[in-house]
């Protein structure tokens, strides 16, 4: 039995498979994450693992990266059972994870975020930070990666920081590399880059699982794929003999015939109108209107500034200059609180650093923007049997998989934490919603389920604001197209005249 050290070196092992899951099981509190499920990884393949979020998917990467231990069932690498008791064990086997949520720390550089714990040292025990950077340069140049070894990680973009975690995963040479939702935060361009990268790691033999819920991804890098539903196994099949349609109703058990259900609202008065709004270095310049019923997308590329406007608006990061007027009057908004009062609401594209709180339970995640929005009883009390009412009901519709709303946030995963911070801000019953990437690692069950309620809440007179980095979603969604370029609105489209072409001309213009 290998014990998380001693793999063989790439290519040495003998049969057919490098990774071999059996029979697994695994259970928190209240709930079943994982029921007998089986993985099977070939060498030089791309694997992809389908499901809707708290399929049990995250779980099993965890089990195998040493994250968590399961109750029953086996590991096996390159034909050997395996024990891993820690990520350590994991990265000794030849097995290394990019997780879905970011785990680096903005506190150091690049470099020592890749290195950490496996510094290049003088003699006498001292980091050589020199070769430590010339090491980070050569595995950026392998992988084609523009960032500096000296570069803080606290200074980086979301998506630099993923490709950050990606160099890293990659740097420890492993035999079998585990990818959970890694295009979640970057640009088309740059999961073009990725698949390159993961082309050059499959040419070498090494055995990649891969996790997403975009499907035009799975049909372009994956050889197999292994469905998920309920913390059970379903199917492993061949990515070439399936279809997008028969991959859905495995995943979800129902057919979903419509991912973008836009229905043609009626739009009425302008409720928020934007003049001038200039941050310097940032944005400059940005003028738009929303009005009443209207989902007015923003598009652009990483940088253009499409969440800083946005962050301005909500009085998270002011403006330098410009005018916000809400109802045709002019408003100083300096703050979030601020921007709640005039009835504002605004779901952020980083859920773990600006969103959820992660020690806390589902129902105090649920009412602290409704706490802090000023909406509450003459006496200023929370009617809680109300919010818990409520909370449950918005929870129910957005099918958050919770044992119940006294889970802590921490066990949920990316995807059902995601659907909780919506319900967070529908509790407040705004008349503006601002949504930053509303989908990010959501499944494609409960995409089309949030774009439902969406465009229900816009019949409903709610004036939406939608940032989002996947096209067809913008496309599909919006009436009007806001478009950005380095920081500058390049243009509008209507729905009737947008197609992606047009949108990509004016995002790189």
């Amino acid at each position: 039995m290998l014990d998380g050290a001693g793999a063989p070196a790439r290519g040495a092992y003998a049969g057919e498979y490098i990774l071999e899951v059996d029979n697994v099981r695994k259970e928190f509190p209240g709930v079943v994450a994982l029921d007998d499920v089986q993985l099977k990884i070939r060498p030089g393949t791309v694997h992809a693992l389908m499901g809707e979020n708290g399929a049990g998917k995250s779980t099993l990467m965890k089990i195998i990266a040493g994250v968590y231990t399961p109750d029953r069932g086996e590991v096996r690498f390159a034909g050997r059972p395996l024990v891993i008791r820690t990520p350590l064990d994991a990265l000794n086997s030849g097995i290394a994870m990019i997780h879905q949520e970011l785990n680096l720390m903005n506190t150091m550089s690049v470099a020592e975020n890749i290195w950490i714990g496996r510094e290049p040292k003088y003699g006498f025990g001292l980091i050589d930070h020199g070769k430590m950077a010339a090491m980070t340069r050569d595995l950026f140049t392998d992988l084609g990666i523009k960032l500096a070894p000296e570069q803080m990680v606290g200074d980086l973009t979301v998506a630099q920081k993923q490709m950050v975690e990606i160099a890293k995963a990659v740097s420890f040479n492993s035999d079998v590399l585990i990818m959970d939702e890694p295009t979640s935060a970057i640009t088309e361009t740059e999961v073009e880059h990725l698949f390159r990268i993961i082309r050059d790691l499959r040419a070498k033999g090494v055995g990649i699982v891969y996790i997403t819920h975009k499907m035009s991804e799975l049909f372009e890098i994956a050889d197999e794929l292994t469905v998920f539903r309920d913390g059970k196994f379903i199917a492993a099949v061949p990515a070439a003999e399936v279809t997008r349609d028969q991959i859905i109703k495995m995943m979800v058990g129902r057919e979903i015939t419509n991912l973008f259900p836009k229905i043609d609202c009626e739009i009425g008065e302008t409720i928020l109108e934007v003049r001038n709004l200039t941050l310097p270095g940032v944005f400059e310049d940005v003028s738009f209107t929303l009005r009443r019923g209207e989902i007015l997308g923003v598009a652009g590329l990483v940088g253009s500034g499409r969440s800083n406007v946005a962050e301005a608006v909500f009085g998270v990061t002011p403006a330098a200059s410009g005018q916000i007027l809400i109802d045709g009057a002019v408003v100083d908004i300096k703050s979030p609180p601020v921007a709640m009062r005039h009835g504002m609401a605004f779901l952020t594209e980083d859920r773990k650093e600006t969103g959820c709180f992660l020690n806390l339970d589902c129902i105090e995640n649920i009412q602290v923007a409704l706490l802090s929005s000023g909406k509450v009883d003459n006496r200023g009390f929370v009617n809680q049997r109300e919010v818990n009412r409520l909370a449950e009901e918005f929870c129910a519709k957005l099918r958050v998989k919770t044992p119940n709303l006294a889970e802590t946030v921490a066990n949920l995963s990316g995807g059902n934490q995601q659907k909780l911070l919506i319900a967070r801000w529908l509790l407040t019953k705004p008349r503006i919603l601002i949504l930053d990437e509303p989908t990010r690692g959501i499944d494609v069950g409960a995409k089309s389920e949030i774009h439902r309620l969406i465009t229900q809440l816009a019949a409903e007179g709610v004036a939406i604001l939608m940032i989002s980095s996947e096209l067809p979603e913008v496309l599909g969604m919006s009436d009007r197209i806001m478009v950005m370029h380095e920081g500058h609105v390049s243009g509008f489209l209507d729905r009737a005249e947008a197609d992606q072409v047009r949108v990509m001309e004016l995002a790189a213009k």
